[in-house]
């Protein structure tokens, strides 16, 4: 697929306030598009990203304006390349896709490290709290910018199958279809404490500073560390095991008084050391804290999950849900909860299971798995 470029999109008609009580004067999402939207502005899919992905889904970006050394190499290529494209699952000779970073994001979009106008400074720990109702809100001010009435879909694998979901039923007529990928509807106690310790890791470093370390080097052990706690969920660890086999283990692998000894080890800490160079600790903070506290019925306002989900068998919605059979992140159980909801309030739902040894990860190194029955569901009248 061809170069793509990242776009930008300001809200300036009036303060931006937020779910919590936080308030940003401004905001400014970057974000992708790929194939052309008709002239009914009905041909649209919104795709969310996962947890520290970016709205650079396809093809080939070498520069994003602001990311500073962030934008490492192995960003370049899209994540999700394999899946979008002419023939491809979300066909672009069909539909207009688009991809937008998240706000408090840090690969374009406003976020910490973004510079407060009223201080001269990055917002740092002074960047509010946002939440899955928060994105769902300011990317349908993105939708009406490009003039997009309703979506022909929305997807989103993992922690964007919760935005989803979200954006599904807080604008359920503007939304057709949902395809949420090894997500959920509500985020477990399990899942909750493992995302409580990647905070704990990032607050505790000396250099974290309250989350105001933008002119030192930054808390860069905690983010390493969170990303290793994180890592051993996203990946089966067979898969692990698969490659840190490859690796060898390097001779600078020592910490204060420890020294790495074998390969697994060596390959956790090499995840977590490559992981810093390409996210911004506080945006790790604000998406986890976005995930940790999410509940579906909470973030749409609803009283019951019933409430919820009535709103999308009355809009004539359709879902289909994916789960991983091999997931330790967001277990086959949760999407089996969230299809159980859907019945129950008369919702046009599919679930299938995808029979992988690659664990979460699965929807984005296995495309021959998920393409055959999103090219199905979006091909439906």
């Amino acid at each position: 697929m061809a170069d793509t470029v990242t776009q930008f999109f300001t809200i300036n008609d009036g303060p931006i306030r937020l779910r919590e009580g936080g308030e940003l004067p401004t905001a400014t999402l970057a974000y992708e598009s790929w194939g052309e939207l008709n002239a009914e502005g009905t041909n649209a899919i919104l795709l969310f990203h996962a947890l520290s992905g970016s709205h650079h889904a396809s093809g080939f970006n070498p520069q994003i304006p602001g990311t500073g050394q962030l934008w490492q190499p192995e960003m370049h290529e899209g994540w999700w390349s394999d899946m979008i494209g002419p023939g491809k699952a979300l066909d672009t000779n069909r539909f207009f896709i688009i991809c937008a970073n998240y706000l408090g994001g840090c690969y374009g979009s406003t976020g910490p490290a973004s510079i407060n106008e009223a201080t001269g400074k990055p917002w740092g720990s002074a960047f509010p709290h946002v939440t899955a109702a928060d994105q769902a809100e300011v990317q349908a001010k993105l939708l009406d910018h490009l003039g997009v009435g309703k979506l022909h879909a929305v997807v989103g694998p993992s922690v964007g199958g919760l935005i989803a979901l979200t954006f599904a039923t807080r604008f359920p007529q503007r939304v057709k279809n949902v395809i949420s990928i090894a997500s959920g509807y509500k985020t477990t106690v399990l899942n909750k404490l493992i995302l409580f310790e990647q905070i704990l890791a990032i607050e505790n470093d000396p250099h974290f500073n309250g989350g105001d370390y933008y002119d030192n080097s930054g808390p860069l052990y905690g983010l390493a560390l969170a990303r290793m706690i994180s890592h051993k969920t996203f990946v089966h660890l067979d898969a692990i095991e698969r490659r840190a086999r490859q690796d060898v283990v390097q001779p600078d692998d020592i910490l204060v008084w420890y020294r790495v000894r074998d390969q697994f080890q060596s390959y956790m800490l090499h995840q977590g050391k490559k992981f810093v160079r390409r996210f911004d600790a506080n945006t790790y903070l604000r998406i986890n804290d976005m995930w940790s506290r999410y509940d579906g019925a909470h973030e749409g306002d609803a009283e019951t999950p019933a409430d919820l989900f009535s709103r999308c068998a009355e809009a004539g919605q359709k879902w289909l849900v994916f789960s991983i059979d091999s997931d330790f992140c967001i277990y086959p159980e949760e999407q089996t909860e969230l299809s159980k909801h859907l019945e129950d309030a008369k919702v046009n739902v599919m679930h299938l299971t995808v029979h992988s040894d690659k664990g979460h990860d699965s929807f984005l190194l296995e495309p021959d798995y998920y393409t055959p029955h999103i090219s199905w569901m979006l091909g439906q009248a």
